[in-house]
């Protein structure tokens, strides 16, 4: 993934976030942690790991990204990811990534594309109305109930706290992230009333990594 900034309109953002909504809802995204690989699946895109290849192919796709990339050949669309010393947690990330490429229409890797397949993955691995719903204080609460890493736990705390201020500004969420609030709403309770013995179970983990 291209990590160079480029800043992105507000209305190119609230694109974005209204097509990852999109795709939640037509594929029947409604539990977290929110896994890639099961929106990949249902999208069907066929899925690559760097694992299953060997020799050229191999260091063809290394060239190509250490994280993974999306391609599309003869009308089949794939998703090559780099599953080879890379945690899940990277894995998911880099394949939401791949798929923002995919959703948003990309023929290129320009900087503005990078940046908009960012936010797509960053905004989807844990959206911040979602964040609210479930009462999170903290990057460590994020960590747990999103199941990402402890760096883009801390991201996405920190974009989750401007979002509160507007959302506290404004009074209400937008139309799109309500409906995202209801979808996730079961799974949600669920993760709440499991909460304690989760951030018990996540606790070790966090100050590990």
């Amino acid at each position: 993934m291209n990590r160079r900034k480029w800043h992105l309109t507000d209305e190119e953002y609230e694109f974005i976030k209204g097509e990852v909504i999109h795709l939640f809802n037509k594929y029947k995204i409604k539990c977290i942690p929110i896994s890639g690989f099961e929106i990949a699946t249902k999208m069907g895109i066929t899925m690559i790991p760097y694992s299953s290849l060997k020799g050229k192919r191999l260091k063809k796709a290394l060239e190509i990204s250490q994280d993974g990339f999306y391609c599309e050949e003869n009308g089949i669309e794939y998703i090559y990811y780099n599953n080879i010393k890379k945690s899940y947690k990277r894995q998911n990330m880099t394949i939401l990534h791949e798929i923002g490429h995919c959703v948003l229409d990309h023929t290129g890797h320009s900087e503005k594309e990078e940046a908009e397949a960012n936010f797509f993955a960053k905004y989807a691995i844990a959206p911040p109305p979602l964040i609210h719903r479930i009462g999170a204080t903290s990057p460590f609460d994020i960590y747990c109930a999103f199941d990402i890493s402890e760096e883009a736990s801390k991201y996405a705390y920190e974009y989750y706290i401007t979002w509160k201020d507007r959302y506290y500004r404004i009074g209400k969420m937008s139309l799109y992230e309500q409906t995202m609030v209801k979808m996730f709403n079961h799974s949600i309770q669920k993760y709440q009333a499991e909460k304690e013995r989760r951030l018990n179970e996540f606790y070790e983990n966090y100050i590990a990594e």
